[in-house]
């Protein structure tokens, strides 16, 4: 079965960068869409970036675009979140989830009901 680990998250000062990475294994990833999202403390978890396998189209959710940049490795199986110009209100555990890609319409793709294999999480914190 599919399994996804996070890795990379961490401190970092605002304005810094940060790279979190989601391995997975099992299966590839050729025909799963690939959301990261995000829980802070006390707030619903929120979509942040997906990313097709079926065309390589990505979304963002508004408080990232032009700081966040989604990727597909497929030789490495893996799906990496380039962060730049980190804001404290980017604090958060961050999770990356797969669904297979014919149940993601694209206006709904943070719709976290319809991910099924969820990752651990790693935790992104941006303080000075």
């Amino acid at each position: 079965q599919l399994q996804l680990v996070e890795s990379g998250g961490g401190l970092v000062q605002p304005g810094g960068s940060l790279t979190l990475s989601c391995a997975a294994s099992g299966y590839s990833l050729n025909y799963y869409a690939i959301t990261w999202f995000r829980q802070a403390p006390g707030k619903e978890r929120e979509g942040v970036s997906y990313s097709s396998s079926f065309d390589g189209s990505s979304h963002y959710t508004d408080s990232v675009k032009g700081r966040f940049t989604i990727a597909r490795d497929v030789a490495k199986n893996s799906v990496s979140l380039r962060m730049d110009s980190l804001k404290p209100e980017d604090t958060a555990v961050y999770y990356c989830a797969a669904a297979p890609e014919w149940k993601i319409t694209t206006p709904a793709w943070d719709n976290a009901a319809e991910y099924n294999v969820w990752g651990q999480g790693t935790q992104v914190t941006v303080a000075s």
